[in-house]
């Protein structure tokens, strides 16, 4: 994914978990707040609990992989974060990409 959809830094990630609104799967919490670009970036976060580095930076591309072939969908101008929880180390990647897209439709960040 281009650098220019990508959450960075600590504070932007802080301020969407902070102000912004959530949704929720047994897989994933969904985390989106309206920002001031033409763009939207997204952060992906998982938790030291989910394993080594080598599963967690796995679950990484899996859900990376699934919003980068959304990007076209998506809707532009908020910053969204994906927090992975403890079922996604034994999901398939199909399940995690449903799970993206079920999210992302839920909070109505689809394009029709």
């Amino acid at each position: 994914m281009n650098q220019i959809y990508r959450l960075r830094r600590s504070e932007d990630f802080q301020i969407v978990r902070r102000d912004g609104q959530f949704y929720a799967s047994p897989l994933l919490v969904l985390a989106f707040l309206r920002n001031d670009l033409t763009h939207s970036r997204f952060g992906y976060v998982v938790n030291r609990r989910l394993g080594k580095a080598v599963h967690r930076n796995k679950i990484k591309r899996r859900m990376r992989e699934a919003t980068r072939l959304r990007l076209p969908t998506i809707k532009e101008g908020f910053d969204l974060v994906l927090i992975a929880r403890k079922p996604i180390t034994k999901a398939a990647y199909a399940e995690v990409e449903k799970t993206v897209v079920g999210l992302l439709k839920r909070a109505k960040l689809i394009r029709n």
